[in-house]
């Protein structure tokens, strides 16, 4: 009873019409109550999305006949798959595969017309990218299904033709789905290091009071601000070989491709966001709210990554929205040199993409620093 009559009193009525109105005026605390909310909301239902669709299917048809086109009809007609290329030979297939620019291959025997019309098994052969292993075990069982689909259209009261995919998962043939989660989880772990480690060496200063003390030396802006980025560069190097020897040795995968590409795309990764946490440093005045701000940066870069869930069964605004996320570059840079073996060859793309965002980044993560020591 004496609860109820405090808060139906007229002292509680006028602290309480306080709190509120104090509040509302806070435009940090309303930020807080609406932006994060509309984001989660967006990206954990439009981005994270575990469904397969628009997968890039190349098309070799040895029979080039009314049948064959048929069953491509057949496996196009949803948003499953989408008729990319067609080719004119098995090496050219596979080798767009390879580059990323397909995720099936489909081919179709000489033999395919005359066999239906006989009544014999018949065998088509799948090239199917295995790095992603979940979508690849989805991408097989939606193929098998559709391909029965096409099987009971031809003959509704017979049995139907055997038609068998013969299916070659390239890349990753044991399907470990750790083999395409753990060079993606690379990323996303540099990522959140490498940025809250670099915005607490700087807000440490701003703590304790030394940042206004380095000003007094005779260094100037640019050396103080180096002298924080090699160091920390160079442990950060150093954890990324930690990284790689735990993912060799407990995860066995394997590095096909160049060592050299690999540390020096990785340089750059680490330099955009070392960037990054020089920025959230610069607009945060204590570690908490470091710590609070690279929350929200974390969460963006971590749904619309490609690490979780695939970026081509993304909303279109978010595929092209994912473009500006380095997390989303390294990941495709990381498997392609340890899984398929690659060069900038193919990789050359994503290299530009880090370099941009590096050199945008840190000039303005330079900049933001030195207007602060002035």
């Amino acid at each position: 009873m004496e609860l109820i009559k405090i808060l139906f009193s007229d002292q509680f009525r006028a602290l309480a019409i306080k709190e509120i109105i104090q509040l509302l005026r806070d435009k940090k605390i309303i930020f807080l109550l609406i932006f994060p909310t509309v984001l989660r909301v967006l990206l954990y239902g439009l981005a994270l999305n575990p469904d397969v669709s628009n997968l890039k299917l190349g098309i070799l048809d040895y029979a080039n006949t009314y049948q064959s086109q048929v069953l491509v009809s057949t496996l196009t007609e949803n948003n499953i798959f989408t008729a990319e290329q067609y080719f004119f030979n098995n090496q050219k297939l596979t080798e767009e595969i390879k580059l990323g620019k397909l995720n099936l291959g489909l081919v179709i025997p000489p033999d395919f017309q005359q066999n239906l019309s006989q009544d014999k098994p018949i065998e088509v052969e799948v090239l199917v990218d295995g790095v992603d292993a979940n979508q690849a075990v989805i991408a097989q069982g939606y193929l098998k299904k559709l391909i029965r689909q096409y099987t009971n259209q031809l003959e509704p009261n017979q049995p139907p033709p055997l038609i068998t995919p013969q299916i070659t998962f390239l890349y990753n043939p044991d399907l470990k789905s750790s083999w395409f989660f753990v060079p993606g989880v690379f990323g996303l772990v540099l990522a959140v290091i490498t940025s809250l480690i670099s915005s607490a060496t700087i807000i440490r200063e701003k703590d304790k009071g030394t940042l206004e003390q380095l000003l007094m030396t005779p260094a100037r802006e640019w050396e103080i601000l180096l002298a924080k980025i090699i160091p920390l560069f160079i442990l950060l190097m150093g954890d990324l070989i930690l990284i790689l020897v735990l993912a060799v040795l407990l995860f066995k995968l394997p590095f096909r491709g160049n060592l050299l590409l690999f540390w020096g795309l990785s340089a750059v990764y680490i330099l955009v966001n070392i960037a990054i946490g020089t920025m959230l440093a610069t607009v945060s005045r204590t570690q908490q709210q470091a710590y609070i701000t690279s929350f929200f940066v974390s969460l963006p870069l971590t749904l619309l990554s490609g690490v979780i869930s695939p970026i081509e069964s993304m909303p279109v605004f978010f595929q092209y929205v994912s473009l500006f996320n380095p997390v989303r570059h390294y990941a495709t840079i990381i498997r392609g040199i340890l899984l398929k073996g690659v060069g900038l060859e193919v990789l050359w793309t994503n290299a530009i993409a880090l370099i941009i965002l590096a050199t945008i980044l840190l000039s303005i993560s330079i900049s933001k620093f030195r207007r602060q020591l002035n």
